[in-house]
């Protein structure tokens, strides 16, 4: 009996440690909150943008061919010849190096048509292949959509033009993107009768990690009579974004 009492009393006493231990924890877990909500107060996190506008060295285009036919083998040959005759007068006449030509699509799909006494039947078949192709002279882009589509291209998309190289700007354009951050903080800093501190992280977002191209002025073929093509390759903008913490004192 004795022995069950001196067990028993170590139980209580050991549970007494424990709970007498999960109160001084809990008693620690106040000043570190306070302390970090303390900090919070003394930070200031803001978004720079930075921006340049250049002159694109590249355009990518969309050349392809459509052909119609009464069965889908003859609508497959036929455009085959016409792709290839298109695909020969960039190689040869233009200087396209074959890496630089490469098949976007490819298909062969059914011409349907309806009426009520037959319902839906098939009525031939249009066969489509087109090339996304870069061209970097872009003084001549209208020269050569006028030679691909006397060769038989029937089928050219918008022209897109952009920068072959980004990593030569991207420098530049994350620097502007903190340049504009710090005054954003700066300004708040003051507002607030306060002083800006040092940085203290820096965060480029995740959807300007690769600085983004997009035509400023979008190239627009025209062809009146025997004129040539006109195709204005304009701008691209060159963006990025960044996230910034700093001190404030």
């Amino acid at each position: 009996m004795k022995a069950w009492m001196k067990t028993t009393g170590a139980i209580v006493l050991a549970s007494g440690l424990i709970f007498g231990g999960m109160g001084l924890s809990g008693a620690w877990k106040g000043p570190q909150k306070a302390l970090a909500e303390e900090a919070q107060k003394n930070v200031i996190q803001v978004s720079g943008k930075g921006e340049l506008s250049v002159k694109p060295d590249i355009v990518y285009l969309n050349i392809g061919v459509e052909t119609s036919a009464s069965t889908a083998a003859e609508a497959q040959k036929a455009n085959a010849a016409k792709i290839q005759k298109v695909t020969d007068a960039l190689k040869n006449d233009w200087k396209v190096a074959e890496k630089d030509i490469q098949t976007a699509r490819f298909s062969v799909q059914p011409n349907y048509t309806y009426s009520e006494k037959e319902g839906q039947q098939v009525k031939g078949y249009n066969a489509y292949h087109t090339l996304e192709v870069k061209y970097r002279d872009l003084t001549k882009v209208g020269n050569l959509l006028d030679a691909v589509t006397a060769a038989g291209a029937n089928n050219i998309g918008n022209a897109s033009f952009s920068v072959e190289d980004p990593s030569k700007l991207e420098a530049q354009v994350l620097e502007k993107a903190v340049a504009n951050a710090d005054v954003k903080a700066a300004a708040i800093a003051k507002a607030a009768k306060r002083t800006l501190g040092v940085v203290l992280s820096v965060t480029e977002q995740a959807n300007s990690s690769t600085p983004y191209y997009y035509a400023m002025e979008k190239a627009q073929a025209t062809a009146a009579g025997d004129a040539a093509t006109s195709v204005q390759p304009g701008e691209v903008q060159v963006n990025a974004q960044v996230s910034v913490t700093y001190e404030m004192r």
